[in-house]
């Protein structure tokens, strides 16, 4: 009798068993979990941050309110011009000193020639009109005086510039504003200290 041949059959892997629900319901709680972890980190960070946020804030609020309760720090008295400035008044000074000359001029050549010829003039006229030119000589004259002094002050005004006391009031040691001495640039004394001298005559 002829013996049959046995074809060997292959070993076939046993199909893998199903995920039972008890697998898959393990696998959702732990992604669950995780994510809830992450979500948890997330508002940790997030509380981190405004936290961080506030305390700068208050930082900030509490600088600022120390340096606006800090007491400011009183403004120096200014005690005398800048270069600039005193060159600016010497421009002026010497601009009213040269208008002052040419005045003075004038009023010299006013009282010189005051006496005219009346010679042929009557005599009621001639006793008026001496006595207009009298009037008007001493009015000149008077005007001349002043003129003078006027010059003698700039002049001074202008020794003061070269030596530094320019704009110091002589009464008071404080400066004289601006304002007086563009008006007034030979003035020595502030309008207080002025008013006060003149009380105290």
């Amino acid at each position: 009798m002829e013996k049959k041949k046995v074809t060997p059959v292959a070993n076939k892997k046993a199909p893998a068993a199903p995920k039972t629900k008890a697998a898959a319901a393990s696998k959702t709680k732990v992604a669950a979990a995780s994510k809830t972890k992450a979500a948890a980190a997330s508002k940790t960070k997030a509380a981190a941050a405004s936290k961080v946020k506030a305390t700068v804030k208050t930082v900030a609020v509490k600088a600022k309110a120390k340096v606006a309760s800090k007491p400011k720090a009183p403004a120096v008295e200014k005690n005398k011009y800048s270069p600039e400035e005193l060159q600016e008044f010497k421009e002026l000074i010497l601009s009213k000193i040269a208008k002052a000359e040419k005045d003075l001029d004038m009023l010299q050549q006013a009282v010189a020639g005051s006496e005219n010829d009346v010679s042929d003039t009557a005599p009621t006229f001639k006793t008026l009109e001496e006595g207009s030119n009298v009037l008007l000589k001493e009015e000149n004259q008077k005007l001349a005086a002043r003129q003078q002094k006027f010059i003698r002050d700039l002049r001074a005004a202008l020794i003061r510039i070269e030596n530094g006391t320019y704009g110091i009031c002589q009464a008071t040691g404080k400066l004289i504003p601006k304002e007086r001495l563009m008006i007034v640039p030979h003035a020595t004394m502030t309008v207080e200290a002025k008013e006060a001298s003149k009380k105290r005559r």
